[in-house]
């Protein structure tokens, strides 16, 4: 259970005895089509979820930070902000103190801050409980220091903390999509540009709902799989002659085949269909509504199984399920390894997909499933209390 505005702010005086300066949040984030395609230079389109984090905080004149978490058991790290570096720091407390890192290696001055955390973003569930963590820090010291930056820079300083502190080489679309995320639209990133766009994504005003399904398989980013499909794609882009694989299209496909060995190609080959399909669900979104957007969804799911090889056994049987129970379409959302799969169904339908898949799961001998239901929120921000 996850604390209210003013319960996290009471929560605060409790704990550091006096009242925070204010209270800022972040969303978690669906990528709706476009999977290991950032750190390519590729599209995605992503939207923010209307799951946070919550930060309540106030300044400290001591050059020292201290962040509690109220969630997962409670914790507290703390640190003097110049001693933080790259390996300084692990565990969860790597990404807010991160972002600190990373604002002073910008060189905005941070005097000291105390912070206390909450969340409803599952974690390792594919919905980037980490960037939501680190966004609302982000917006919060942007906020409270008035460092003057704009959310592509925010989003830039997200990441930097998630490579280097963490150690996670994640690419830009998550903290993207926490922070320029609206209400009722998805987030079109050009991951080499950094241009977004807002897309439609009015999935009540179409009848239709957005499952999440949460396979309860953990999974982290800084662990090897993740590293080494990145590798694999830096290895065929260099293979083929390109900055990245964003520079190759599908006709170069049949010229990949001969140049790279059978793992790489179907690692590029992924990447090179995903971001067809990405510019092809924008179109879909704009000319049609995102009621045609199955296919695609299916698709992906085949590619990441198949091709990506980052599907598990627990995504796939969740994507075959809600199919089979009337999904207009469905995929395994997120960096892969575990995580959660999104299905795209009637409003109606909802109730008789999460049926089917808790009583698959069952029979499968898996852990239950949590299925529910998400929509396109607004990004990071100040909360009023």
């Amino acid at each position: 259970m996850t604390l209210s505005t003013p319960e996290l702010a009471a929560a605060f005086t409790d704990r550091f005895g006096r009242e925070p300066a204010g209270i800022w949040s972040a969303p978690g984030r669906v990528n709706l089509i476009g999977e290991h395609t950032d750190y390519n230079d590729g599209f995605v389109l992503p939207f923010a979820i209307n799951r946070t984090t919550s930060v309540a905080a106030a300044p400290r004149t001591d050059r020292t930070a201290v962040v509690h978490s109220a969630f997962g058991g409670g914790s507290t790290a703390s640190s003097h902000l110049e001693d933080l570096a790259p390996g300084s720091i692990e565990g969860w407390a790597a990404y807010p103190l991160g972002v600190l890192w990373a604002f002073e290696d910008h060189g905005v001055k941070v005097p000291g801050v105390d912070v206390l955390l909450d969340s409803d973003v599952p974690v390792g569930a594919g919905l980037s409980s980490s960037a939501a963590l680190e966004c609302a820090v982000a917006v919060m010291a942007n906020d409270l220091f008035e460092a003057g930056l704009t959310g592509p820079e925010l989003a830039a300083l997200g990441q930097r903390a998630e490579n280097l502190m963490v150690g996670a080489p994640t690419g830009i679309m998550d903290q993207s999509a926490s922070l320029l995320g609206e209400e009722g639209h998805a987030v079109f990133l050009d991951c080499r540009s950094r241009e977004a766009q807002l897309v439609p994504l009015d999935l009540a005003g179409s009848g239709l709902a957005l499952l999440v399904i949460d396979t309860k398989v953990s999974h982290e980013h800084s662990t090897g799989g993740y590293a080494s499909r990145r590798a694999s794609c830096e290895k065929g882009a260099k293979a083929m002659g390109v900055p990245a694989l964003r520079d190759l299209s599908t006709d170069d496909l049949a010229r990949a085949a001969d140049v790279l060995d059978e793992e790489t190609f179907r690692r590029v080959r992924h990447i090179v269909t995903e971001n067809a399909r990405v510019l092809a669900a924008v179109d879909v979104l704009r000319e049609s509504g995102p009621s045609g957007l199955g296919p695609l969804l299916n698709e992906s799911h085949a590619s990441m199984r198949d091709d990506f090889e980052i599907s598990c056994p627990e995504l796939d049987l969740a994507v075959e399920t809600a199919l089979g129970a009337g999904a207009l379409g469905a995929r395994m959302t997120g960096g892969g390894f575990g995580g959660s799969a999104i299905a795209l169904v009637a409003d109606g339908d909802a109730g008789a997909v999460t049926d089917a898949v808790s009583r698959a799961f069952a029979a499968a001998g898996y852990a239950a499933p949590a299925v529910f239901t998400v929509l396109p929120a607004a990004g990071a921000g100040r909360v009023e209390v």
